[in-house]
């Protein structure tokens, strides 16, 4: 093997048309080209350097965009789930009262979960990176603010519709054993019961209006029952003190002492109309007896009363 001193050694030096060609060339070159060719050089690194920072960082920018709007969605969507909570179920039940849910303590808590201030809203509104990087790093806080106080505000919206359900049932449950014989339709009661047991709201809540309609009827029922057995009982009072009365009117009138009328007579003989009269004569005697036991009348003082014919010749009428 040749070794490197022995592979030059035996490289053929440049023969004399070679040599004259070479310094000919090197006379030719003029100074100025080499520091041309230099600047050139050096110019198109800076042109090709800009190019690519200008390449870079509108890529850089274009990214932070996307960045931004993905950032913007997710803190939109975080505010409307968190509004719509706001102004739907939690508004709702702010209209429940105390006595409507079984611990009053879920109102509070649910009055607590809204009191709050939430981050505004501004999306993507810077134009270089570092802006709309600013604004994602808001974006992203307000999402997570939105996300967290929306679970809270759910929970606390569940807790009263929780609790509102078991004040709902107690209720329902105490009807139902108090309706137990005072319904009209004990078909109702069965329907209040399957609603109790389902743990339906609205099934319970229609359900107990029909148990209460119910019970209503049977009242109606059960008072014009009684008020006409109270008519009956009073009609019938009424006919057996009018019975009473009347026995004891009669009563009276048969303890009372009978009287009895005894004609007198002025003319003829005695009380008994015979016998010689006034007149002392035989006839007056006679007709004094006729007259006064035939005619049954009395006289007195000329006038004749009632009870029979009087003769004209006795009683001058």
């Amino acid at each position: 093997m040749k070794t490197e001193q022995e592979t030059e050694t035996n490289t053929p030096p440049p023969t004399n048309g070679e040599t004259a060609a070479v310094e000919e060339s090197r006379r030719v070159r003029p100074k100025w080209l080499v520091p041309l060719v230099a600047g050139l050089c050096a110019l198109a690194l800076v042109v090709a350097g800009g190019i690519g920072w200008k390449i870079w960082s509108d890529r850089r920018l274009a990214e932070a965009k996307a960045a931004c709007a993905t950032a913007s969605d997710a803190a939109r969507g975080a505010m409307n789930d968190w509004n719509t909570l706001v102004n739907g179920d939690a508004a709702d039940l702010l209209e429940v009262k105390a006595d409507q849910v079984k611990d009053a303590k879920t109102i509070d808590a649910l009055k607590t979960a809204l009191d709050v201030e939430a981050p505004e809203y501004e999306g993507c509104v810077a134009d270089g990176k570092d802006g709309l990087e600013t604004a994602i790093d808001e974006l992203d806080d307000a999402a997570a603010w939105y996300e967290k106080h929306t679970g809270s505000l759910k929970k606390a919206v569940d807790a009263v519709n929780d609790s509102k359900l078991a004040k709902t049932i107690d209720t329902a449950k105490t009807l139902l054993e108090s309706s137990n014989g005072n319904v009209q339709d004990d078909k109702t009661r069965e329907e209040l019961s399957k609603a109790i047991e389902a743990k339906d709201e609205a099934a319970i809540a229609k359900a107990s209006k029909a148990v209460n309609d119910s019970i209503a009827v049977k009242r109606k029922a059960d008072e014009e029952a009684k008020a006409k057995a109270q008519a009956e009982a009073d009609a019938k009072a009424a006919a057996a003190a009018n019975a009473q009365t009347q026995q004891q009117q009669y009563n009276y009138q048969q303890s009372q002492p009978q009287q009895s009328w005894t004609p007198s007579y002025p003319y003829g003989g005695g009380s008994t109309g015979g016998g010689s009269g006034t007149t002392g004569g035989s006839t007056g005697g006679s007709a004094g007896s006729s007259y006064g036991g035939s005619f049954g009348y009395s006289s007195g003082y000329g006038a004749a009363t009632p009870g029979g014919t009087c003769p004209e010749s006795v009683c001058g009428v």
